[in-house]
């Protein structure tokens, strides 16, 4: 029940926005200001807020990293060379599908899960994946994504690596990292006032979500998302388990580990897709699934790891 009550109105916020689209209470083009928020701001102040306050030996869990962040990459790999093989994708097409099967919604999903769940000790580890996520998958796709605007001239590989730099999330999360290292405090009324613009994230990001999502886009598009899906709730944490067991990780941390493989596809895939032009309805309906059908796959991996959540308490 816990985990339902926490995914459940993730995707009610979705459903409201598809319906403000669908009965024309709201334009559908609203969906490209409210994306442009949450990428150009609401993701950034986040970004900064939490890695930022995080101290930065916390952030060097080497075996959570190599079992969350190695299985999160190797799902991303699997997808984009199948994806690509195939030679009906282009570079970002693949990067898009990729990472719609392996970027976690560790921040909004899987942090709140486990601190409900297993109280403050769980805080760490799925800081640590939302960090992993916001400066090693957000960059790479960033990379990828841009380099089909670098073709060409040098000054086309110029312009890519300043594109890289300044992209949103890429310099805030060097900000953010920065700032953990020097050690420094965040001053309370800074903090307090990216916490502000970050928790509009959230509504922001699904409700667009929601309103740029049509029932036609969603069918044109169920095949390939259904197999994403499986990827993502299914292989993607039975890959995560796998490498905690190799790794030989703590309990506590195994059970994190596999709760933020097993939480839906980060909302910011979409934000990104939306902002790039790629596979922006795959994404949506992606997005949209995963969050429905992880009540039910989040709920038998909990279920499967109760033994090991005995050993946490």
């Amino acid at each position: 029940m816990e985990v339902a009550s926490l995914v459940l109105p993730v995707f009610a916020i979705i459903v409201t926005g598809w319906l403000a689209g669908a009965l024309g209470y709201l334009s559908r083009s609203l969906a490209d200001a409210l994306v442009h928020f949450a990428y150009n701001v609401a993701m950034p102040a986040l970004l900064i807020v939490t890695i930022a306050q995080e101290p930065a030996r916390n952030l060097l869990e080497w075996r959570f990293l190599l079992a969350f962040g190695g299985g999160s990459l190797l799902c991303f790999a699997l997808v984009f060379v199948a994806v690509r093989a195939g030679g009906k994708h282009d570079l970002a097409s693949s990067t898009i599908y990729g990472m719609t099967a392996a970027m976690t919604n560790t921040g909004f999903v899987a942090l709140p899960i486990l601190h409900a769940i297993y109280g403050q000790p769980a805080v760490l580890p799925a800081a640590v994946a939302t960090v992993f996520v916001a400066a090693v998958m957000f960059p790479i796709t960033v990379i990828l994504l841009e380099r089909r605007d670098a073709r060409g001239s040098p000054a086309h590989a110029a312009g890519l690596v300043r594109q890289i730099l300044l992209n949103p999330m890429v310099l805030s999360t060097l900000i953010g990292l920065v700032w953990a290292i020097t050690g420094l405090p965040i001053p309370a009324p800074v903090a307090a006032y990216l916490n502000m613009i970050a928790a509009a994230l959230t509504p922001c990001a699904l409700f667009a979500i929601g309103l740029g999502l049509s029932v036609a886009g969603l069918r044109s598009n169920l095949t390939a998302s259904f197999a994403l899906t499986a990827v993502k709730l299914v292989i993607m944490p039975l890959i995560v388990y796998g490498l905690c067991v190799v790794c030989g990780l703590n309990p506590l941390y195994t059970v994190a580990a596999v709760v933020c493989a097993a939480v839906p596809t980060a909302k910011t895939v979409y934000v990104l897709a939306h902002e790039h032009k790629v596979e922006e309805k795959l994404v949506a309906a992606t997005v949209s699934i995963t969050t429905m059908l992880s009540i039910g796959t989040l709920l038998v991996a909990l279920y499967l790891l109760s033994g090991l959540a005995t050993d946490t308490r």
